[in-house]
Formats: C-alpha cells, sequence, structure tokens
C-alpha cells in the first residue's frame, strides 16, 4: 500500500523526495491572530461541499495515481485506505500546533488512530534541499494512547481563552511528544513581558535596531542574529508596525505609507518596508533598558492562541529563578 503523509506547508517537498506517494500538507497559521473556530475546522477536514473553497485536498501539490477521484471525501474517509498514515512535522511551533491538531482529531477515529506513525526529525524543512530530505535519518514512533492524550490536553489548553493552562503543561509529562515542550516555551515568550510589555520577537526586533540593524532585509532575514522564527516576514511586518505607529512609538524610521496601505495590497507594503530606515525612539530605548513598559503606553490587541490580547486582559509572561 502506498505511503500517507500528512505534514505542514514547510513539507511539501517530502513527496517530491521520495519519502511517500501523497502528502497533504496543512496551511493554518495557528500562532498568529485568532484560531478558526471548531466549525470552520471540521468543514475543512469534512467532505467537501459544492461552494467551499477551503478544503484539506485543496493542499494536495501531486496525487498518487487513482487518488484524485476521492478527494471530495473527508480526510478520514481517504486515510481508510492506507496501512499506514506518516505525520512529519518538524520542531518549528507551527509543525507542532499542526501535530497537537491533527492528533487531537484522530483521537475520535480508534481505527485510523491506529495507523498513526509520527516520524521525529531534528530539522526544519524550510530551507532543505531535496536530496537532503531524501537521506536525513528521521525516527519512527507508533503512535499510541499517550500521544494522544498528550496532543489533545495541549490542544484544548491552546485553544482556551486564557493561557493558564499552557503555562501549566510546562509541569506536566510531555515525554511523549518530545518536541512540543520547546515550542510551547517559544509560544509563551511571544506573550508581554510583565516588564517591557512586549513579546520576545518585538523586544529582539528593537535589540537589533539598538545595535544598528536599520533596514528591513536585515530584521527579517538575518536569522541567525534574530533567532526568534515564529513569525513569518507578514507577521513580522505587522510587529513593526505595531511599534512604530502607536500612541508612543518605539522605532522612528518606518514609511508614512504604511499607515494607509491595505494590508492586502503586499507590493506596495514591501516596496515601502524596504525604504524604511529603523532607530529608536526615546521611549524604544527606554523599553530596550527595561526602564519603560510599552503596555502602558500603547494599545495592545492581538491574539496568543485562544487568548486574545487587550490592555485590560493582558497575560504576561514571567519566568522566575528560585534558589533550592
Amino acid at each position: 500500500m502506498e505511503r500517507l503523509i500528512l505534514t505542514s506547508s514547510s513539507g511539501v517537498e517530502l513527496g517530491r523526495a521520495g519519502r511517500g506517494d501523497t502528502v497533504i500538507s496543512f496551511c493554518f497559521r495557528f500562532e498568529w491572530g485568532p484560531l478558526p473556530s471548531p466549525d470552520e475546522l471540521a468543514a475543512y477536514l469534512g467532505p467537501r461541499a459544492s461552494e467551499q473553497g477551503d478544503h484539506w485536498s485543496v493542499y494536495v501539490p501531486r496525487w498518487a495515481p487513482g487518488e484524485k477521484s476521492r478527494r471530495d471525501v473527508a480526510l478520514i474517509e481517504f486515510c481508510e485506505a492506507y496501512d499506514t498514515i506518516e505525520l512529519w512535522f518538524d520542531p518549528h511551533p507551527r509543525d507542532q500546533l499542526h501535530l497537537i491538531w491533527l492528533l487531537d482529531y484522530f483521537r475520535s477515529y480508534p481505527q485510523i488512530a491506529s495507523k498513526l506513525v509520527l516520524r521525529l526529525v531534528d530539522f526544519y524543512f524550510t530551507g532543505t534541499r531535496e536530496e537532503q530530505l531524501a537521506r536525513y535519518q528521521v525516527y519512527d514512533v507508533k503512535v499510541t494512547d499517550a500521544e494522544l492524550e498528550t496532543a489533545g490536553a495541549s490542544w484544548q489548553a491552546y485553544r482556551a481563552p486564557t493561557p493558564d493552562a499552557c503555562f501549566d503543561l510546562l509541569s506536566s509529562d510531555l515525554s511523549s511528544l518530545p518536541l512540543f515542550r520547546p515550542a510551547l516555551v517559544d509560544l509563551l515568550e511571544e506573550l508581554p513581558s510583565d516588564v517591557t510589555g512586549l513579546g520576545g520577537t518585538e523586544m529582539r526586533l528593537l535589540e537589533m535596531i539598538a545595535r544598528g540593524y536599520d533596514h528591513t532585509n536585515e530584521l527579517f532575514h538575518f536569522r541567525s542574529v534574530r533567532r526568534r522564527l515564529l513569525f513569518g516576514e507578514y507577521e513580522t511586518g505587522y510587529l513593526l508596525e505595531g511599534l512604530a505607529h502607536g500612541a508612543m512609538p518605539a522605532v522612528a524610521g518606518l514609511d508614512n505609507e504604511l499607515r494607509a496601505l491595505s494590508r492586502d495590497n503586499y507590493r506596495d507594503r514591501h516596496t515601502a518596508f524596504l525604504r524604511s530606515r529603523y532607530s529608536l525612539t526615546e521611549f524604544g530605548k527606554a523599553v530596550v533598558a527595561h526602564r519603560e513598559d510599552f503596555s502602558r503606553h500603547n494599545r495592545i490587541d492581538r491574539w496568543w492562541g485562544g487568548t486574545h490580547l487587550t490592555n485590560d486582559h493582558l497575560w504576561c509572561w514571567k519566568p522566575t529563578l528560585v534558589k533550592r
């Protein structure tokens, strides 16, 4: 029987690399913006309606012979024809969120869940060439109740309207999903700091600007310097706008045209970002020095999982050091 691979959008080349015959990728950005509703997710995974645009079958880059005729069925029905269903998700938090979502989905279908194999990888799919994907060593883990239960608890915690349950997960046994704990820490570090009022990526952008990185390409693409890689270009741009266009800006030099451009106008927004030359305001310098709290002077309105972060509903990240 041909192999079925379920992966993220960054793993679409796995089929071309000979890792599987049919590859289904998932493109939700659970790490940014409001989460899709349970009804939206159910419709995405269910049978395709005649006028439905977004459906799991849209993201199959290459169909195995005879499979394309089954593209309108529910994902669970499509999986029934396979003896083994491989889950390929790399260490990136985006991938790990997709993994816990899918495992939580399969919990309701024990016959299909019994076919699941988790492929543990210690590399990132993005930027990995086809020939590397073909030869990298991976580890097979048969999915059991332990993986399903951990994923279910983790997904429900991430969907909750407050991040308490996600923080509590750090004190629980997550060993059945060994790549999830570091991904969860990365996600939690994007909650506002209780000192600066900013998430980890926002603070890193300010720190880079303070060190003289004043061009968009440097802030967006110097990955080894930025190190905070949870968000893509678009999301990083939105964060920069928040830092530059608030009531008390921390960043100067962001092209003013961005204030009027639609977020759908990708071409002109890209040009405006490239024109920008960044520097810190005096307030921005005080935030970097931990003398000011950005959230006390600016509007906060963004999502962290199921939590809507606002100035009146602000959940902060405060790791502590305790001597024993």
